[in-house]
């Protein structure tokens, strides 16, 4: 069973071995190879999503809400699992549950709604804005701002 899984995780262990140890300067270049890593992964199963949606024709956004956040919080309920295992009172487990979907929730829609917002106070209104939103537009009378409607997306 032990070799079957080093089979298995054999592409990742060889992928990250270029990540350097956390000893050169000051682990600052270990993290930002690793977050780097991190972002590369992240588009590879986004890909990968995205394919498997389309092979069984699932909608993308399906897709998302089951498979792709399923993804995300299955490593959060076996690290709060094996918390409360350990942890006579569970404390532990009971902050990963609540600290990660806060960061996943702040960080998830804050940062790109806040980038967002400085983005369009930057740039301005444009045509192509002008003509998606136009009762919006009409509305801010040449000032810019991040919409996004109660729909699909």
């Amino acid at each position: 069973q032990d070799w079957a899984l080093h089979l298995f995780t054999l592409p990742l262990k060889l992928l990250f071995l270029g990540v350097p140890p956390p000893t050169y300067f000051g682990g600052w270049l270990c993290f930002w190879v690793s977050l780097g890593f991190v972002a590369l992964v992240t588009a590879l199963l986004a890909d990968l999503a995205e394919m498997f949606g389309c092979v069984l024709d699932i909608p993308d956004s399906i897709t998302a809400i089951s498979f792709v956040a399923l993804g995300t919080s299955m490593p959060d309920l076996f690290a709060s699992l094996s918390a409360a295992k350990e942890d006579p009172t569970a404390d532990a487990s009971i902050i990963n549950v609540t600290g990660s979907n806060s960061v996943n929730v702040f960080l998830g829609l804050g940062l790109p709604w806040t980038i967002a917002c400085v983005y369009w106070r930057v740039v301005g209104p444009t045509e192509e804005w002008a003509d998606r939103y136009p009762a919006e537009a009409e509305l801010l009378d040449g000032a810019a701002s991040f919409v996004v409607r109660s729909q699909n997306l």
